[in-house]
């Protein structure tokens, strides 16, 4: 059973949150209201019980309800690397987000407070970045996308491969950017190797290739 610990400085929500997560499946093992909390529970966890599987939190928290969620999950993922980090967000604010995936977009989240309200995509985000993986708004997606246009580390991509980059970037496996895309898997092979080839990504045991893309089309 995954362990998940809830950052949300609104009580509604943070019960609502909890409801959600418990009725399939997970466990919900604290929550907090603000980023001091959150770093002193995960700790005490940490110390004891062991450490949670993901962090569910809001970007704005008390005392100023600006960045104190983000600066928080930043610290805890310095703090233990292997803990997954979701950040829930009103809007998309660009600087978080990609504050956020600047050391891995391994067991990296940022989704928009509105999907939540789509449950089965929730709890799938929730699974995957405890696992390891990435889950990525769609919006934010696209925001950074923009941004990266002012640079040129993409420039010599086809609009394609820049489609699927960014389908990547959402945390999707080629198997779902096939069916998004309605193209076969073996066409989404060839533009991921394409990509890999395009960013100067030669295969090695020691990296992981597609989190070097991704962190290479946000950084850009």
């Amino acid at each position: 059973m995954l362990r998940v610990v809830i950052a949300e400085d609104s009580v509604l929500l943070r019960e609502g949150l909890t409801r959600l997560l418990t009725d399939r499946g997970l466990e919900v093992v604290a929550g907090v209201g603000d980023g001091e909390a959150l770093l002193a529970v995960v700790a005490e966890l940490a110390a004891g019980d062991g450490l949670p599987d993901v962090v569910v939190a809001d970007v704005r928290m008390p005392p100023t309800h600006t960045d104190e969620g983000v600066r928080a999950c930043v610290e805890l993922r310095k703090r233990f690397p292997a803990l997954g980090v979701l950040v829930l967000s009103q809007h998309v604010e660009q600087q978080y987000a990609a504050e956020l995936l600047a050391s891995s977009t391994r067991g990296v989240g940022y989704l928009l407070k509105d999907r939540v309200a789509e449950v089965r995509e929730f709890v799938d985000a929730v699974r995957r970045v405890a696992e390891g993986g990435t889950a990525l708004d769609p919006d934010v997606v696209q925001q950074l996308f923009s941004r990266s246009r002012r640079g040129d580390v993409l420039a010599g991509m086809t609009p394609r491969e820049r489609e699927v980059l960014a389908l990547m970037a959402e945390g999707r496996t080629n198997a779902a950017i096939a069916k998004q895309l309605v193209v076969s898997d073996g066409a989404v092979e060839k533009h991921v190797s394409n990509i890999f080839a395009k960013l100067g990504l030669s295969q090695s045991p020691e990296d992981h290739r597609r989190v070097l893309a991704v962190l290479t089309y946000v950084n850009s």
